[in-house]
C-alpha cells in the first residue's frame, strides 16, 4: 500500500517541481555582477522583504546601503542577518516614517548633511491595509497614497537635487502590475466618497497607490531629462512578504492559496531580481523612462494620460508641502 501511494504522489511531486522551476525560470535575475564599491545606495523599507533582499545583493557587491526604515531596531536586526552570509559593503540603518512627511524631511536633512553623493535612490517601502481599517498617515491623508506615493515624491524631490550633482545617477520605484486596476480622482485622493472598484477581495485604495507611482515616474522622467539622473520604475512580481501583513488571513484561506502561491508567489529574493536590474545594470545607463518586469522591458497595457501625471505631480507638490520646502531653500 504505501508503495502505491509513492508511485502515484512521486511522479505528481515531480512535475509539480518541473512546473515550479519553469516558472522560476521566466521570472528573470539581475545579470549584472559588476562591483558596487563607492557607490551609495537609498532602499526604503529596507528592514524586510524585497528591500531586505535588495539590501543583502547590493552590499554583496560592496556598496554603501542607507537602509530607511521606520523601526530602528527591525533595521538592526536585518543587518545581523544579513552579515551572517554578507561581509562585504556598509550597511546605514536610518529612520524614515513615511506616515510622516516632518519625517521625510528630517530624514532627507541628515542625508544631504552625511552623504556627499547618491548613486541610486530606490522607493520600496510599500503597504496594503484593509480599507475597512479607514488609516490616515499623521499628515491625515489615506494610508496608501501617503505612505506608497506622497512620502517617496517629497522624498525624491527633497533628494533630488543631490542625485543631479552625483549622475549619472538612478530613482527606482517599486510599482505592481495593480497599477493598471488603479483610478486617479483628483476629487477623492483620501477616499473621502470612498472608492470605485473596490471589493472584498480588492483594495483599490492599493491599486490607486501603485497608479500614482508609475504616474509620478512617468512625470519624473520628463522633468529630468539630461540631468543625468534615470528614472525607472517596476512591478516585482507576486513576491512572499509581510506587505500585507495587516489583512486578516483565516486559516482555510491559506489552503485554498496554497496552488496559486506553488505556482505564482515568488521568495523575496526571486522579488528583488527586478529592482536589483533597474538600480545597477549598465545597459539602462540614459534610458530614463522605462517600467520593468522579470528583468525586462514590459509596455504597460494602460495608456498614460501627461495631462493627469502633471497635474498629479503639481496636486502632490501642495499636499506634501514641497512649494514652501523650495520657496525656503531658495
Amino acid at each position: 500500500m504505501v508503495l502505491k501511494v509513492i508511485y502515484v504522489f512521486l511522479p505528481i511531486l515531480f512535475a509539480v517541481g518541473l512546473l515550479r522551476r519553469f516558472r522560476e525560470c521566466q521570472w528573470g535575475h539581475c545579470k549584472s555582477k559588476s562591483s558596487l564599491n563607492g557607490k551609495v545606495f537609498i532602499v526604503t523599507g529596507a528592514n524586510s522583504g524585497i528591500g531586505k533582499e535588495t539590501v543583502r545583493e547590493l552590499a554583496r557587491r560592496k556598496a554603501r546601503v542607507v537602509m530607511a526604515c521606520r523601526d530602528l531596531e527591525n533595521a538592526k536586526n536585518a543587518i545581523e542577518d544579513i552579515r551572517r552570509d554578507v561581509s562585504s559593503g556598509e550597511l546605514i540603518p536610518m529612520l524614515l516614517d513615511l506616515e510622516s512627511l516632518e519625517s521625510v524631511r528630517r530624514f532627507s536633512e541628515e542625508v544631504l548633511r552625511d552623504f556627499p553623493k547618491i548613486n541610486v535612490l530606490i522607493n520600496n517601502a510599500g503597504l496594503s491595509v484593509p480599507m475597512s481599517k479607514c488609516r490616515r498617515t499623521k499628515d491625515g491623508y489615506e494610508i496608501h497614497f501617503g505612505v506608497n506615493h506622497l512620502g517617496h515624491f517629497l522624498l525624491t524631490n527633497l533628494l533630488l537635487p543631490r542625485l543631479k550633482e552625483s549622475a549619472p545617477s538612478r530613482i527606482v520605484t517599486v510599482s505592481s502590475m495593480l497599477h493598471e486596476r488603479g483610478i486617479i480622482d483628483f476629487d477623492n485622493l483620501s477616499g473621502e466618497k470612498g472608492f470605485v472598484g473596490a471589493s472584498q477581495h480588492r483594495n483599490q485604495a492599493y491599486c490607486n497607490s501603485k497608479l500614482a507611482n508609475v504616474l509620478f515616474h512617468v512625470e519624473l522622467s520628463k522633468r529630468i531629462e539630461g540631468s543625468g539622473v534615470d528614472s525607472f520604475a517596476l512591478c516585482p512580481g507576486f513576491v512572499y512578504t509581510n506587505l500585507f501583513r495587516y489583512t486578516n488571513v483565516k486559516w482555510y484561506q491559506y489552503i485554498l492559496f496554497l496552488p496559486v502561491a506553488l505556482f505564482f508567489m515568488r521568495t523575496p529574493s526571486q522579488g528583488a531580481q527586478t529592482t536589483l536590474h533597474c538600480a545597477t545594470s549598465e545597459e539602462l545607463e540614459g534610458k530614463s523612462g522605462l517600467f520593468f518586469r522579470n528583468c525586462n522591458l514590459y509596455e504597460p497595457k494602460m495608456k498614460f494620460d501627461s495631462a493627469v501625471a502633471s497635474r498629479l505631480w503639481e496636486v502632490s507638490e501642495s499636499m506634501a508641502g514641497f512649494c514652501n520646502d523650495r520657496n525656503e531653500a531658495g
